[in-house]
This record gives structure tokens, C-alpha cells and sequence, in this order.
């Protein structure tokens, strides 16, 4: 994908990228972070498990808002805010595609620098997500034309194992639903970014 023009990454421990499904966050944040030195820490890391959604009935939601150990997530970050250079690095979780399950202890956060962290549900205004949001710095809402978005979104799903079919379906049925709640949250964002072509 290629990515717009952006502003500059700000002078600050903790960036925050947001936006709907599909819209292109994990990448804005690699090349953010490549060119700032950054690491980067996904909110997808915090996915609960299979096994877990399982018992806790929410397997066919995942990627709903209640599907993702926001605690966890905001405890973490708000280790990392408070990291310095005599700490030690934080290691986070990661989130991995071909599997997708999370990773526990799979990133390495310097205890000092830039980071990056992404996510769908840093500027939602519910309780477990608003400490989220207070761990970080600046956050950008990321905007993309809707109907590129939505192809880019059921593309990814085919190419991790759905038929088009199961695809159009599951972003019909989940993504967009959630989807609708990002955007709403869009308003608390310090900046939106609009990433689609020109």
C-alpha cells in the first residue's frame, strides 16, 4: 500500500494510530516507525486467545471491542510511559496473522525513544478504553475512502484463509459494525489523517 504524505511523527513517547478495519494502520505505523526509530506496540497483541473467546462466547466477535484484554493493554502502556533509561525494556505481545492467536513476549519496547501503538479502540469512550487513551500521547484517527477500505479488508481476509464469500460476509457482519464505533470515537482524536488516494 502505498502511504500518502502525513505529518511529521511528534516529539513524544507514545503515538497513537486509530482508525476503522482496514483503513491502514499497522502500516502507516511500520513506516512511521522506521523513519522515527520507533517500535511499535499493536493493540491486536491483546486479542484474547481462541480458547478464551470460546468460553467466554464471543468467538465468532472477534475483533469486537469485548474481545480484547483493554486492561492489559492500558497496564502495559502505562509501563511504557513510565519507562526511562535505567529501566528495563517492556516486552509486549504481538499478534500473528497465520496463526490468529497473540504472542505473548514477542516485542521488545526500548525503555526510552519513540513508540507507536496501534489500534481500533484507542479513543472509544467506554470505561476499560478511555484508560487506554490516557496512556498515550497523541492520537491520530487514520481516514480512508470507504469503499478501498472495504476491499483492502475483505482482500486481507482471503489472503489469511477466508473464500471471498465468508469474507464479504465476516466484514459485513463484524468489521463493520465495528467500524461504525471507531468512527464515531473519530471526534476525540487529536488529528485525522486522511490516507485515501488522490
Amino acid at each position: 500500500m502505498e502511504v500518502p504524505a502525513v505529518p511529521p511523527v511528534p516529539a513524544v513517547r507514545l503515538l497513537g494510530l486509530t482508525g476503522a478495519p482496514g483503513v491502514g494502520k499497522s502500516t502507516l505505523a511500520a513506516t512511521l516507525a522506521a523513519g522515527a526509530g520507533a517500535a511499535i506496540v499493536p493493540m491486536d497483541g491483546f486479542h484474547y486467545a481462541d480458547v478464551e473467546l470460546a468460553r467466554r462466547g464471543l468467538l465468532d466477535r472477534k475483533g469486537a471491542p469485548e474481545t480484547f484484554d483493554a486492561e492489559g493493554y492500558a497496564a502495559l502502556l502505562a509501563r511504557v510511559a513510565a519507562g526511562g533509561p535505567d529501566e528495563p525494556d517492556v516486552v509486549a505481545p504481538a499478534f500473528d496473522r497465520e496463526l490468529e492467536q497473540p504472542l505473548a513476549g514477542a516485542i521488545a519496547v526500548p525503555a526510552s525513544g519513540p513508540v507507536v501503538t496501534e489500534g481500533n479502540y484507542l479513543l472509544l469512550d467506554e470505561p476499560r478504553w478511555r484508560a487506554v487513551r490516557e496512556r498515550i500521547d497523541v492520537v491520530w484517527h487514520l481516514h480512508l475512502d470507504p469503499d478501498v477500505r472495504l476491499e483492502r479488508l475483505v482482500a486481507r481476509h482471503v489472503a489469511f484463509g477466508k473464500s471471498p464469500a465468508e469474507a464479504r460476509a465476516w466484514v459485513a457482519r463484524v468489521d463493520e459494525p465495528n467500524a461504525r464505533l471507531v468512527e464515531a470515537a473519530a471526534v476525540r482524536a487529536d488529528l485525522v489523517v486522511d490516507l485515501s488516494p488522490r
